[in-house]
């Protein structure tokens, strides 16, 4: 036989039962504290009411003057009675001085002893109490009938303590049934609110909620990709570490609650959080990474916001430009080996015709072309990965019919650069000014770029890349760098993002970058990079961010 746990009750039952079990108990026990009260002030009035009869009757001349006949019962029996009925007390009893009743409810009881106290009265004064007597507990009141200056009776008033309770009881009815009316106003409000709330949490109780809390919080510690949650007003609601360190945002700064304007973020990523339209894999730069980032809508009826997930591919993106790289190089190299044998074959034809001068002529002329180049990049640039890049890229433009030039004043020693400037961000911002400006030369006539690399009495590294053509529109002359712009049709490799490379990386070693125009045409960029810190002394830093490779074009 199988037996079935009860399943915790959600935390919108609970709360129910909660409610409900309060709200109770605050009306009962207002109720009891009422019924308490009114109970007092009851057996207050009744003392009062039978006191003040009690004077009455005393004060009463035919009380007095029945007193002194031989047989007082006779007519301050039927005197008490009406009293009685017409005060709405249950006794009035007159007694002699002693204590021998003279009236009483019960006829039987006429003259009998009291039950009660009376030396006070005897005294001359007027008092209260409850007391049992022939007709049960009761609230009395006894007082003396004076005849000049002597006492010659005594006269208790009282009402029945059960009286008391009924009229106390009545009151607490009413008093319950009010209380009932408001239990159940109470339980049918909050069976209303906690049953929106149960469709809020989705019925789930204290003990689900708390480890979905805990599973959440450890999700948002564990993933390292960057995760970032937008309300419907655009502000940020949540952001785990990977979105912290992918956005340049410090662990401690509180940006919960701010609108993502506020973040200092790059315009076009800005933009893209703020799109009403999902984003897929959209690639964004940031200060110093490469980012690709969706977005997507929270779902439910009207605008909740939306959640960003956030890749860092700064590593893939230089090992993507260091890729289009090598592929550049195979394929110039290629072409190349290609020319090579078509040269071969014509010293060879040359020979076999008996033409040997000629064929000697040939060979030596080709050779001293392609050496010239190789000592004129070689004896300029003394860095050994620049010179590479610089042969690499002669290459490849001469394969497309563009001439490149390394100018006679260019000069950059071997071990000149410090740890704060490694090479590979030097290949991101040459490579892709090389590869934009054989781009732009292309289809002129006399395509042709020139480069220029030295350094400014060792202060500051100076990377000139000028080209032959149409040049930059002033008035773009700032958005060329910005992720995204282009005026070339879009590639399988997409475009807009190699000067956008070359301005974080610029950006991140404190350089500047600027975009003129030539004199005879087309465009001239310049990158200034520090070599010296604040103090004048060369920077040695170990830590240096990589920066993204020399693929992509703007």
């Amino acid at each position: 036989m199988r037996f079935a746990l009860p399943r915790p009750r959600s935390l919108a039952a609970q709360l129910f039962a909660m409610q409900a079990v309060l709200i109770a108990v605050l009306v009962v026990g207002y109720a009891l504290f009422t019924y308490v009260g009114d109970r007092g002030q009851a057996e207050e009035a009744a003392s009062r009411q039978a006191q003040a009869v009690a004077l009455s009757v005393a004060d009463s001349p035919s009380v007095r003057e029945s007193i002194r006949t031989a047989d007082p019962s006779a007519t301050l029996q039927p005197y008490a009675l009406a009293v009685v009925r017409d005060t709405d007390v249950d006794f009035v009893t007159i007694m002699n001085p002693r204590g021998i009743r003279w009236t009483h409810p019960d006829p039987d009881q006429l003259g009998l002893p009291f039950r009660g106290h009376t030396a006070p009265a005897l005294e001359g004064r007027t008092f209260t109490e409850t007391y049992t007597g022939t007709l049960g507990p009761s609230v009395r009141a006894v007082t003396p009938v004076r005849d000049g200056d002597r006492i010659v009776g005594l006269v208790s008033a009282g009402i029945r303590v059960d009286e008391i309770s009924q009229r106390a009881e009545a009151q607490l009815t009413a008093l319950l049934a009010v209380a009932g009316g408001a239990l159940g106003l109470g339980a049918i409000g909050t069976y209303v609110i906690n049953a929106r709330l149960r469709r809020h949490t989705h019925g789930m109780n204290a003990r689900e909620l708390s480890h979905m809390h805990d599973y959440h919080q450890a999700a948002l510690h564990a993933v390292r990709e960057g995760l970032l949650m937008l309300d419907g007003q655009y502000r940020v609601a949540l952001i785990n570490d990977g979105g912290r360190e992918l956005l340049g945002v410090a662990p401690k700064e509180d940006v919960v609650g701010r609108s993502v304007t506020e973040l200092g973020l790059p315009a076009p990523l800005t933009g893209a959080l703020l799109a009403s339209r999902p984003r897929v894999d959209e690639v964004h730069l940031t200060a110093d990474r490469v980012v690709v980032v969706n977005t997507s809508p929270v779902s439910g009826g009207e605008r909740r916001g939306s959640v960003v997930t956030l890749r860092d591919v700064t590593e893939l993106q230089s090992l993507t430009g260091e890729l289009d790289s090598e592929r550049g190089f195979t394929q110039a190299l290629r072409s190349q080996a290609h020319e090579a044998a078509n040269r071969l074959h014509t010293v060879v034809s040359l020979i076999e015709l008996g033409r040997t001068e000629e064929a000697v002529d040939f060979a030596t002329a080709e050779l001293e072309l392609a050496q010239a180049l190789t000592d004129q990049v070689v004896a300029a640039v003394g860095e050994p990965v620049l010179a590479a890049l610089l042969l690499g890229k002669a290459a490849q433009a001469n394969e497309r019919g563009v001439e490149l030039v390394v100018t006679s004043d260019s000069r950059l020693d071997d071990g000149l650069l410090p740890d704060t400037l490694p090479t590979r961000d030097l290949v991101t911002i040459l490579g892709n000014l090389i590869d934009n400006a054989v781009d732009a030369a292309l289809g002129g006539i006399g395509p042709r770029v020139t480069v220029t690399a030295l350094t400014d009495a060792g202060a500051e590294l100076i990377l000139r890349v000028s080209d032959t053509g149409p040049g930059v529109d002033p008035d773009h002359a700032e958005a060329v760098f910005q992720r995204g712009f282009t005026t070339k049709p879009s590639g399988p490799g997409g475009r807009g993002l190699g000067l956008a490379l070359v301005r974080q990386a610029v950006d991140r070693h404190g350089g500047t970058l600027t975009v003129t125009s030539e004199e005879g045409g087309g465009a001239r960029f310049e990158v200034r990079l520090p070599l010296r810190d604040a103090t004048g002394n060369r920077a040695t830093a170990n830590d240096a961010m990589a920066g993204s490779g020399t693929g992509g074009t703007a």
